[in-house]
């Protein structure tokens, strides 16, 4: 007998549960700090043809919405014929994957009593992957680390132990790489021991009649949305640093009765060092953008995902062609989502944020005993990945969230858990007062950081920032965040992007750029800014010159401050 449609609401909230088991158990396993501590991960479930049915919430977009198109890629290259119970499979293809050889996506075949019925997946960051290391300055995807075409990690229960000499011998961390890709598989199963699980509880054979209950109610929530917009086009575009010169992003998008189409011709072309961008990627956080502004409430999957239409040309930094440099494609890629937005709000006024930081503050530490004195003993060569954030752009009716990752999800990385992975020594991270652009609604503030090495170690410093020339905008009326600023605490200019040497001694100063305020200063409330100055947020300066305090006002905040009467 098929089941009734509150049965299959229940088996649909259950497989995001189950996704998300899958999720955390990989946040608990993983060996790299990013997946541990930042969370840049994903986990999904999807039907015998390759189609997404749920994600984890916990994850990211660009790998989740990435994830959604490379499981086909997967089952298309495998062939159904050869899928085994028991089988792990595994690419870091940035074109089939989610954008960069630095992610790790592992699949594994789904069964029940014996059947095949579909998919577990997950990806995550892993701190090296061979080559030149995390960051900008390759010249081609060769130079980027060790490739991995799709194929089985695991057949059958046997892990291809040539592979993993393989990727030992060519990486700098191997017990961590090799730990997270047995986290990767271990995930799955528990995904599959689940689902095997819930189908015995309600007697399926298969996910053909949940994925179908799945998928048309998807579709047709998400075209109701969207027949309720009205219909137009409009452009937007943003600049921004780019490596050696600004790179302009333009996006064209378009409301029809049945689909929301963007476009990016305009875009600049590609660029010689690895900020590229593979298509998958773009749409990801093409697709993510659109679906938090029109449709934020409709769980993520093929149906809900397909009636965003992106489109970019070929040989553009959006649509990068291999063999393209593309490590850090992140920093290109978490901009989309804003310059979408420079055209929807043209659409949807009063809807969309301003622009926030965009890309993650992220950089890579690679730490080595001093050369020009004795090593220290015990002293080893460490890799260590940092992810921070700056402030996020204000919403209409709201501040922009501080040091808050928008669009990526990622989570900061907290002192302790940095500074355990390596002899790095962080000695400063404070929000930055200030950063966040001025507005009716304030700006998310960026961060302060200092960042060095403990005695006897030097580093070399990749930098993998942006908003350094370029800062970002408000909308309505508001002002601009606060850029991105990086030195040598000898003084020494640093770039926003590529690796650089840090002397012994020597350490880094980081001031993360903030959010974009949104409507005029004028317009917020006075009880906000004193609020903001006494939670130090803003200065006693700007408080007056760009909110209107008077110095009494300011006296009154002070001294609330000294005998403890405030929020």
């Amino acid at each position: 007998m098929k089941p009734s449609n509150v049965a299959y609401q229940v088996m649909w909230n259950r497989l995001i549960s189950v996704v998300e088991e899958q999720a955390q158990a990989l946040v608990r396993t993983a060996f790299s700090t990013s997946v541990r501590e930042a969370g840049d991960l994903s986990a999904g479930v999807y039907d015998a043809s390759g189609a997404m049915l749920a994600q984890a919430v916990t994850g990211t977009p660009g790998h989740v919405n990435a994830m959604a198109d490379a499981v086909p890629h997967f089952l298309r290259r495998i062939g159904v014929e050869n899928i085994r119970e028991g089988d792990v499979y595994i690419t870091n293809d940035p074109w089939e994957g989610t954008g960069h050889l630095h992610d790790i996506t592992v699949v594994s075949p789904a069964f029940h009593e014996g059947a095949f019925v579909g998919f577990f997946a997950c990806t995550a960051h892993v701190v090296d992957i061979g080559g030149r290391g995390f960051g900008a300055d390759a010249n081609s995807v060769y130079e980027e680390g060790i490739y991995i075409p799709i194929m089985k990690f695991a057949e059958a229960g046997e892990v291809d132990r040539t592979l993993v000499r393989m990727l030992r011998g060519n990486v700098r961390e191997p017990d961590q790489l090799i730990g997270d890709i047995y986290a990767l598989a271990s995930c799955n199963e528990i995904g599959q021991r689940r689902l095997s699980e819930m189908m015995g509880e309600f007697s399926l054979t298969d996910l053909v009649g949940v994925a179908g209950y799945i998928f048309d109610n998807s579709r047709r929530a998400t075209l109701a949305a969207i027949a309720a917009l009205p219909r137009g086009s409009a452009q937007g575009s943003m600049r921004i640093d780019g490596y050696s010169k600004p790179i302009d992003l333009c996006a064209k998008v378009s409301i029809a009765a049945d689909h929301i189409a963007c476009d990016f011709t305009g875009t600049s072309g590609p660029d010689p060092k690895g900020i590229n961008v593979p298509m998958v990627y773009t749409k990801a956080y093409a697709c993510y953008a659109l679906k938090c502004a029109v449709a934020p409430e409709i769980p993520n999957n093929a149906a809900s995902l397909e009636p965003f239409r992106i489109t970019a040309p070929q040989g553009t930094i959006v649509n990068a062609l291999h063999p393209a440099p593309v490590a850090l494609r992140h920093v290109i890629g978490h901009m989309i989502p804003d310059t979408v937005y420079a055209a929807l709000d043209q659409l949807l006024p009063r809807l969309v944020p301003a622009e926030g930081a965009g890309c993650l503050c992220n950089f890579q530490v690679s730490l080595r005993p001093r050369r020009d004195a004795p090593v220290p003993a015990g002293a080893r060569r460490s890799e260590v990945l940092a992810f921070n954030s700056g402030g996020a752009g204000a919403r209409p009716q709201f501040d922009g969230l501080n040091a808050t990752a928008f669009p990526s999800g990622v989570m900061t990385m907290p002192v302790e858990a940095t500074e355990h992975a390596g002899p790095v020594i962080i000695w400063r991270k404070e929000l930055r007062p200030d950063s966040g652009g001025v507005g009716a609604q304030r700006g998310g503030l960026g961060q302060y950081m200092e960042v060095g090495a403990v005695e006897g170690y030097e580093f070399d410093f990749s930098a993998m920032f942006d908003r350094v020339d370029h800062p970002a905008r408000g909308r309505q009326g508001g002002g601009n965040g606060a850029p991105t600023k990086i030195a040598r605490s000898d003084g020494a200019a640093m770039k926003g992007k590529g690796k650089q040497l840090v002397p012994h001694g020597e350490r880094v100063r980081l001031a993360f750029p903030g959010g974009a305020g949104y409507g005029p200063a004028a317009a917020r409330d006075p009880a906000a800014v004193r609020r903001d100055l006494a939670r130090g947020y803003i200065s006693p300066e700007a408080a007056q010159r760009d909110y209107g305090l008077t110095a009494e006002d300011v006296a009154q905040v002070e001294r609330a401050i000294r005998v403890g009467e405030v929020e």
